[in-house]
């Protein structure tokens, strides 16, 4: 009789375990935080989205280089600090995707990131700051 009763009581806390643990019938994961961004400088422009992570922030957009020019997207903490940069090469005269993940290894991610349009050296002509949503 014991051996049934504690049979039971182990079928009951594994059930209950299980259906506690069990995501709600149609929840969904969150989706993650975007923000538009538009650097626009001229007739040149970086516009897309920028999706956040926890340890990263992805840039899917369009680079316009009227001229040649290069984008890029840094990311950074609550204080300010440069974590990591990712850019396109350079392009002239041309529509140019971009489509990169910039690491943010820190706990919770960056803080914000600065998107630039720079001129074909690398100078940053235009920047612009997107905080984390």
């Amino acid at each position: 009789m014991k051996t049934h009763l504690a049979a039971a009581v182990g079928s009951v806390v594994l059930t209950a375990g299980t259906l506690l643990g069990a995501p709600a019938a149609g929840a969904q994961t969150a989706a993650y935080p975007t923000t538009a961004f538009d650097v626009t400088y001229g007739a040149s422009y970086a516009r897309g989205t920028l999706t956040w992570s926890n340890r990263s922030v992805g840039a899917d957009g369009t680079l316009r280089a009227v001229g040649c020019r290069r984008a890029w997207v840094g990311t950074y903490t609550a204080s300010a600090n440069w974590l990591d940069a990712r850019s396109t090469s350079t392009q002239c005269d041309v529509t140019y995707p971009i489509k990169t993940t910039v690491p943010a290894d820190v706990p919770g991610g960056a803080a914000f990131v600065i998107v630039c349009v720079d001129d074909a050296n690398a100078n940053p002509l235009k920047c612009v700051q997107y905080n984390r949503p």
